[in-house]
């Protein structure tokens, strides 16, 4: 399979891949907003979801590049951490908001890491500059997250629009990808 040819299809799959990244995270954060701050089974299962997710698209992308990429440790570190992080969500939701707080926070620093350096390295595939800016914020807020709970303060429907935010820089990234694939059909 040709360069050009590859390039396509691979910026057509991550271009899907966003677009559903987008629509799963306005539903979760819909759904964390309408749980609220009220603990329970509900908005543990909420929490160790989006990771999940997160892990599983990952997955997709690093299957979509096949073996013409070689080697992929952000990728792979952030599919690790983001299973880590779905456990520890897990455990925390059971303890306390500041808890929640502190390993989301944690979470989205090192996953916002992997991110800002995946998209670095895959922007020749284009539309990546959304999830470029998208890992810096995720690390910054994932910064503000840590700090809520280790100061014992904040909510857990907080990291809603910390989904909402994520989602909409996924639909940058898709219709920025649209553009570019639109050009090269053309």
């Amino acid at each position: 399979m040709s360069s050009a040819v590859s390039s396509v299809a691979l910026g057509a799959t991550l271009r899907r891949i966003y677009f559903i990244r987008f629509a799963f995270a306005l539903l979760w954060a819909a759904l964390v907003f309408t749980v609220g701050s009220a603990a329970g089974p509900l908005q543990t299962v909420l929490l160790v979801l989006y990771p999940l997710v997160d892990a599983g698209a990952v997955l997709a992308q690093i299957r979509s590049e096949g073996d013409s990429r070689g080697p992929r440790p952000a990728e792979l570190i952030n599919v690790i951490l983001s299973a880590i992080a779905a456990i520890a969500l897990g455990w925390a939701s059971t303890v306390s908001t500041p808890a929640v707080l502190l390993a989301w926070g944690t979470w989205a620093i090192v996953s916002g890491l992997t991110q800002l350096f995946a998209a670095i390295l895959r922007r020749t595939s284009g539309g990546q500059v959304p999830l470029i800016i998208s890992g810096g914020i995720s690390v910054l807020a994932g910064a503000a997250f840590a700090a809520q709970g280790l100061q014992g303060c904040g909510t857990v429907s907080g990291v809603g629009g910390y989904a909402v935010l994520g989602g909409i820089f996924f639909l940058i990234a898709a219709i920025r990808l649209s553009i570019a694939l639109k050009k090269v059909s053309a």
